[in-house]
């Protein structure tokens, strides 16, 4: 609990505010990670539009349109690319929540005198863990764009 000696709650406040800048940087970190899963997801959202535009517009000009193996295919390896993005934008926030439920707590803790090593230890562990997790989708999804990019090169090649 904070002292009512001005200077020692002065002092107090400023070692916990030196303490909890890490993790702030580390808040900051992960908000451009958010930022760069949302751009991707907002790219594959746009090429499924796109798709789906082009798709009903050859059904307006012919009834009889029936959608090519490709395009399915597309359509769905984009879709898929849409749910493993969004779940590295779920845990990269539940990251961020963690990480700012570390400093809230390391806050209150002072504050309110209660020992909180313990709930801290563990909420920054599952905030590692969660953003281990981000960063593996992030590559799964990495990598579903190269070996797309590298199998219409193969087909590409294979036309001429």
């Amino acid at each position: 609990m904070l002292t009512s000696n001005p200077n020692d709650i002065i002092n107090t406040i400023s070692s916990l505010i030196q303490i909890s800048v890490a993790p702030v940087f580390l808040l900051a970190g992960v908000a451009g990670l958010l930022n760069v899963f949302t751009s991707r997801l907002t790219r594959i959202i746009d090429k499924v539009e796109k798709l789906d535009n082009y798709v009903n517009s050859k059904e307006k000009k012919d009834s009889n349109y029936k959608e090519d193996e490709r395009i399915i295919k597309r359509r769905t390896f984009l879709i898929m690319r849409m749910q493993n993005t969004n779940l590295a934008i779920f845990y990269c926030t539940a990251t961020g929540l963690m990480i700012a439920l570390v400093i809230l707590t390391m806050f209150l803790s002072e504050l309110l005198n209660f020992h909180s090593s313990t709930f801290i230890s563990i909420l920054f562990i599952m905030a590692m863990a969660s953003l281990i997790i981000a960063l593996l989708l992030f590559l799964r999804e990495i990598y579903f764009t190269t070996s797309f990019i590298k199998s219409k090169k193969s087909t590409f090649k294979s036309q001429k």
